[in-house]
């Protein structure tokens, strides 16, 4: 029983197929997972940094393959999808890590949502939640025809607790939380129950896009930054890595009874009250 318990973890010769792949967040699960013996295709518009990660994880031995695809165009996801049929036959897990904020989406500390900046706000929801939505229509279908898969979206703190300023990425990650729902209801209705949708939700991480926002230049803590670590038990931010083995659940069987989770990953910041 241990033994079996054990190997239901295992996510070797799973074919793994990571959006925003050439991210931090992506990127750190491409190498992890590829440790593991999982076959990665990282998917992103980032030719430079995608072909760096694809050379670092293929000279320490892992299998990946980096295809430059923009999510928010089907026909793009699809031609990789086709790539990933031909030579790897199988897609068994999609990782929807692609995703972001821009300035004109949040609310200046002097703004009112009065300043909101629409076409920002619409190219916030259409990265994220189109650009999850896309994606799990291409390989979710594939998932759908060999009756078996596994899709991981990403949510957020924003999308269930009321963070001040980035009203675009609250909105598009509470959708996200709703579509995980609804699409794990029909995959598992409507063609299979060997096939799950979930989400985590990070706590706060520092990484490329919200470095200025958490951190001064000399690496002590902004007044934002302050007011998450005081609201955060574990009183620090998190790390890519850790978010990676509650990923790795739920792309393995030991998971396998578990669909339309949203599963928060956040030194209990939506835990604590703040007193």
């Amino acid at each position: 029983m241990k033994g079996k318990l054990i190997n239901s973890f295992s996510i070797k010769d799973k074919v793994i197929v990571i959006t925003g792949g050439e991210g931090v967040l992506g990127g750190t699960l491409a190498s992890l997972f590829a440790e593991e013996g999982a076959k990665i295709v990282i998917l992103g518009i980032d030719d430079t940094r995608g072909s760096e990660i694809e050379k670092k994880i293929s000279e320490g031995g892992g299998i990946i393959k980096f295809i430059k695809t923009n999510v928010l165009d089907k026909a793009s996801v699809e031609d990789a999808r086709d790539w990933i049929k031909t030579e790897w036959k199988s897609i068994d897990v999609l990782i929807n890590a692609a995703g972001g904020n821009r300035p004109g989406a949040t609310i200046g500390k002097d703004e009112t949502i009065f300043d909101l900046n629409l076409d920002d706000f619409n190219k916030v929801i259409g990265l994220n939640l189109t650009g999850t939505v896309i994606p799990s229509m291409v390989f979710g279908e594939v998932m759908a025809e060999s009756k078996r898969g596994a899709i991981v979206n990403f949510s957020s703190m924003a999308a269930s607790r009321t963070l001040t300023r980035v009203v675009g990425y609250s909105a598009a990650k509470a959708a996200i939380d709703n579509f995980t729902r609804w699409m794990a209801v029909e995959m598992a209705k409507k063609f299979s129950d060997r096939i799950r949708v979930n989400a985590i939700a990070p706590g706060f991480l520092v990484t490329n896009q919200n470095r200025d926002l958490l951190l001064n230049k000399d690496g002590s803590l902004t007044e934002r930054g302050g007011d998450i670590i005081r609201q955060t038990p574990f009183g620090r931010f998190g790390e890519a890595e850790e978010i990676a083995g509650t990923i790795l659940w739920l792309c393995s069987d030991a998971s396998q009874f578990v669909t339309g989770a949203v599963i928060p990953v956040d030194g209990g910041f939506s835990a604590y009250s703040g007193v």
